[in-house]
C-alpha cells in the first residue's frame, strides 16, 4: 500500500480526469486503472456551471478520493487563491500545486511553487507539488512541510517519458523518507514502469490514457505497468554491467578435443 499524508491506498496510479472524449469514456477508464484518487481542475469545476456539478457527480460516482490541482496557474497569489476555493468546493485539504513558469513546456517556477507551498501548508494544507526533478527545489518543498513531491518525468503531455533518469534516481535516493510520485510526461505503460522501478511511490498520469485510441484498454495496460515496475524494485533488479556474466557456469566444464 502507498501512504499519502496518512491515508493508506492499495493502487499506486494516479490519474487525471480532462481530455477524455466522452464521459462515459472518462469513467470506465479510471475504473479500469484501478485508480484511487483522481485529479480534478478547479478551474473547470468552478467555470463550467451546470456542465461543472454534472462533472462532479461523475467523479462522485466513482468512489475515488479526489485531489485539486491549481493547474494553469501563474504566479504564487492566484494558485494560493485557487487553492483555497478547492478547499471550499471539494471540502478537503489535499491540493496538487502547479505554479507554471513557461506556457509552452509548462514548466514549473520552483521559486514560487516554494513559496506558494509555505504559505498553504501554514494554512493546513497537505501539499502535492508539481514540480521539476531539480534536488535543491524538492528539498526545500520537503523542508517547506511537503510530505509528497512529485517530479515531472518530461513536460506534461509529451509522452517523452523520462528524459533524465539520474536526476529522479538522485532524487529518491536523497529523500527516502518522502513519498516520491513522477507526475507528467508519462506515455507508455513501460515509462510508468521504469519509474516504479528507480522506486517511486506511484506516477500520475492523464493524456496518455485520455488520448489513446482506446482510453479504457490503456488504462488497463498504465495499471499492469505500474503492477509490474513497483513488484520488479521490490524484488530486486539486476545492475547494469559494462560486461558480459554468462548464465551458464563453465567451471568444471568438459572440453573434448579431437585426436588428429
Amino acid at each position: 500500500m502507498v501512504t499519502f499524508y496518512g491515508k493508506q491506498f492499495n493502487s499506486r496510479l494516479l490519474i487525471g480526469s480532462a481530455l477524455y472524449p466522452s464521459p462515459k469514456v472518462m469513467q470506465d477508464s479510471i475504473r479500469a486503472s484501478g485508480s484511487e484518487i483522481v485529479t480534478v481542475s478547479v478551474r473547470r469545476e468552478t467555470a463550467g456551471g451546470k456542465t461543472g456539478d454534472a462533472f462532479w457527480s461523475l467523479i462522485r460516482e466513482l468512489g475515488v478520493t479526489v485531489l485539486p490541482n491549481t493547474a494553469g496557474c501563474k504566479g504564487v497569489r492566484e494558485a494560493v487563491t485557487t487553492a483555497k476555493l478547492a478547499r471550499e468546493l471539494f471540502n478537503t485539504s489535499w491540493i496538487k500545486l502547479e505554479v507554471i513558469a513557461d506556457n509552452d513546456t509548462l514548466q514549473p517556477d520552483v521559486v514560487g511553487l516554494v513559496e506558494a507551498a509555505n504559505i498553504l501548508v501554514k494554512d493546513g494544507f497537505e501539499v502535492f507539488p508539481y514540480c521539476t526533478e531539480d534536488l535543491s527545489a524538492a528539498m526545500r518543498l520537503v523542508d517547506a512541510g511537503c510530505k509528497v513531491v512529485m517530479p515531472w518525468a518530461s513536460p506534461i503531455g509529451s509522452a517523452k517519458g523520462i528524459t533524465n533518469r539520474d536526476g529522479l534516481k538522485l532524487l529518491r535516493d536523497r529523500l527516502p523518507d518522502i513519498t516520491l510520485v513522477v507526475d507528467a510526461g508519462l506515455g507508455a505503460p513501460s515509462h510508468a514502469s521504469e519509474a516504479m522501478e528507480l522506486g517511486y511511490d506511484a506516477v500520475l498520469l492523464n493524456t496518455a490514457i485520455a488520448k489513446a485510441a482506446d482510453p479504457v484498454a490503456m488504462a488497463s495496460a498504465f495499471k499492469l505497468g505500474v503492477e509490474a515496475g513497483y513488484a520488479a524494485f521490490k524484488a530486486g533488479l539486476l545492475g547494469a554491467r559494462d560486461f558480459a556474466s554468462p548464465s551458464t557456469p563453465v567451471i568444471g566444464t568438459p572440453f573434448w578435443h579431437a585426436i588428429s
